[in-house]
């Protein structure tokens, strides 16, 4: 069926994790009667197994809903849902598909208020100029406040706590109200039905079959099956094989005009070929000079870290692992690297932990490959004292692996990336939360009071200060009220050393990092004393020293084991015993210059494990 622009309307959900994004979207699935009842299943919009154990939204989905509201006489409107990841790592996705919207629903849960991921993906949906309809979700809770949180939202986005929508979507309660309000509240779609065709693309994911699969939403013009299609980004020319909407099954249909969601084939062969934020127009002199729609940019690793398959064996088993998670997502990255003690792996580019730790989830049950994964780094800016000889700038070099640090004497200065935090607290804990922020390096941009009870804090913090246990440290002194935002806000020069483990007076480059300067030595002392314990005892001592360059700043000794070379001797001189113990300590002299210490894996994973994913709020 063919609709009007008047009629269609566009809009997402904008929530924190666990507020009910999910089941909302069931009950306007329930309600439209898409879905089979015998076939409906909670959270039916997630498709990946990772997405429904964990409750949240890794990849954005799309349903095309067809809705009469009460009482109206008319045709049926068209509600098209783009669900949007809500991760902090996905935060230009989100973005991406907030841009394909002219509407958002925000969904605050009655019990636990506004959080911080809410508020920043409700600063994009204001930034974009959407039609804002807040929404309280879970009424039917005993712990629900909801004239406490009523207050909180419309202090947020202005108006009356009695503009706020009350539903409860495990029930269905006051569903039917949020998609008329939708209807009514949500501007129609705008756009030249006869310009140049432009649509944007807010997501795709690849098909073993058909290739990629690319959803967009028409801005000009339209989309028809055989039309021969280019993406501007990355100027890949082909023909849409099949053109299909989401209603949710994917049902083909004869074309997409303006307003209109849909996804596409045409034998794109990976994802990189159609990135998220890229503009599709068609292939010939019409559209030639078509202006690409705004916003896109190419996805920038923020976190980097080492996969080491345990087993040498499995190389070539976790390359083609990586090679097929690539075709997927365009926004991972790899590249070989060697360690001399963990042998050969790859240095992958990740947007956060939570992507992290998608990635080797998904390699652990996809492909069943067991790794030894380094320490999370960042990538730091390094400018030398050398000059160019073209240019007679200083040389600047990007590094995020500590091992390709250059010596101390040939580095002008080094900048690291940094990161502007929002954090959500009760006001009983701010104490505690700025202590551990200015632990951390942190500079306090501002402090607001949200409610009497909320305050929202301000920081700008280096992003390798929050990679390791900076989340869970902060649901810690906060008991898990508080809540955390961040986005990238460029490099700052820093005092930075790169610390190495030597184990016998050897480097160990799989423990190496870069740390500030004042933070060495707790960190240095830290690493030798978990080494102590993991290492097993050998027949000679083995020193463990932290150093910066030739300059050692922690110690800790593995003692040897010791052989009673004396149990044999019940009596007799005591030169004779004398003589056994010299020996013996020749022996072990002998054997510290030519042995070398095995490091078992147990102490790799024990050693660099990042304890539980530091930034991880999903």
């Amino acid at each position: 069926m063919t609709y009007p622009i008047d009629r269609i309307r566009n809009f997402c959900i904008v929530a924190h994790v666990d507020h009910g994004k999910s089941t909302l979207a069931d009950r306007m699935l329930q309600l439209t009667e898409l879905v089979d009842p015998r076939k409906m299943r909670a959270q039916y919009l997630d498709k990946m197994d990772i997405e429904r154990e964990r409750g949240i939204t890794i990849k954005a989905q799309a349903a095309r809903l067809p809705y009469k509201p009460l009482g109206d006489v008319g045709d049926e409107y068209l509600l098209n849902l783009i669900d949007t990841p809500g991760h902090v790592d996905f935060s230009y996705e989100v973005s991406r598909a907030l841009n394909a919207c002219e509407g958002a629903v925000l969904l605050v849960d009655a019990a636990q208020g506004m959080e911080a991921q809410t508020i920043a993906n409700l600063y994009l949906a204001l930034e974009a100029d959407l039609e804002i309809i807040p929404v309280m979700n879970k009424i039917d809770l005993p712990a629900a406040r909801p004239e406490e949180i009523a207050r909180e939202i419309a202090a947020i986005i202005g108006g009356e706590p009695e503009d706020v929508l009350r539903i409860s979507a495990k029930t269905g309660e006051g569903v039917r109200e949020v998609m008329d309000a939708i209807v009514d509240r949500v501007p129609a779609p705008t756009g030249d039905p006869e310009a140049p065709t432009r649509a944007l693309i807010f997501d795709s994911f690849y098909d073993a079959y058909r290739g990629t699969l690319v959803y967009f939403r028409v801005v000009d013009g339209r989309l028809e099956p055989g039309h021969k299609i280019r993406l501007l980004a990355t100027n890949f020319e082909g023909e849409i094989d099949d053109l299909a909407v989401n209603s949710p099954e994917e049902t083909p249909i004869d074309a997409l005009g303006v307003g209109e969601v849909g996804v596409l084939s045409a034998a794109i062969k990976n994802v990189a070929e159609a990135k998220v934020g890229d503009t599709i127009t068609l292939a010939g002199k019409k559209c030639r000079d078509v202006a690409p729609l705004p916003g896109y940019r190419e996805p920038l690793p923020m976190v980097f870290s080492g996969l080491y398959p345990i087993d040498s064996d499995d190389f070539p088993l976790l390359r083609d692992a990586l090679d097929k998670l690539r075709l997927n997502d365009a926004s991972f990255s790899y590249e070989p690297e060697t360690s001399a003690a963990l042998g050969f792996g790859f240095r992958c580019g990740f947007l956060g932990l939570l992507h992290l730790e998608i990635v080797i989830e998904r390699i652990d049950r996809e492909f069943d490959i067991p790794l030894v994964t380094t320490a999370p780094s960042v990538r730091y800016r390094v400018t030398l004292e050398r000059l160019d000889p073209e240019t007679g700038e200083p040389i600047v070099l990007e590094v995020s692996n500590p091992q390709d640090l250059p010596e101390p004497n040939q580095i002008a200065a080094i900048a690291e990336p940094t990161v502007r935090v929002m954090i959500l607290t009760p006001s009983s804990y701010v104490g505690p939360v700025m202590q551990l922020c200015e632990g951390r390096r942190g500079n306090m941009e501002a402090m607001d009071y949200l409610t009497e009870e909320r305050v929202e804090l301000r920081y700008q913090l280096p992003l390798a200060s929050i990679i390791t246990d900076f989340f869970d440290q902060l649901k810690s002194i906060t008991r898990g009220y508080a809540s955390l935002d961040y986005e990238p806000s460029g490099y700052q020069e820093s005092n930075l050393v790169r610390v190495d483990v030597l184990l016998n007076a050897e480097p160990v480059d799989a423990f190496s990092s870069i740390v500030h300067r004042d933070e060495a030595y707790p960190f240095g002392k830290a690493m030798v004393e978990k080494l102590k314990e993991l290492i097993p005892r050998q027949m000679f001592d083995v020193p463990v020293q932290a150093a910066i360059g030739s300059k050692v700043i922690a110690r800790e000794t593995i003692k040897a084991r010791r052989k009673d070379v004396l149990a044999k001797c019940y009596g007799g001189d005591v030169s004779r015993k004398r003589k056994l113990l010299e020996k013996q300590k020749e022996g072990k002299k002998k054997m510290k210059n030519v042995g070398s210490v095995e490091i078992p894996q147990e102490a790799f994973v024990s050693a660099l494990r990042t304890g539980g994913g530091g930034t991880r709020n999903d």
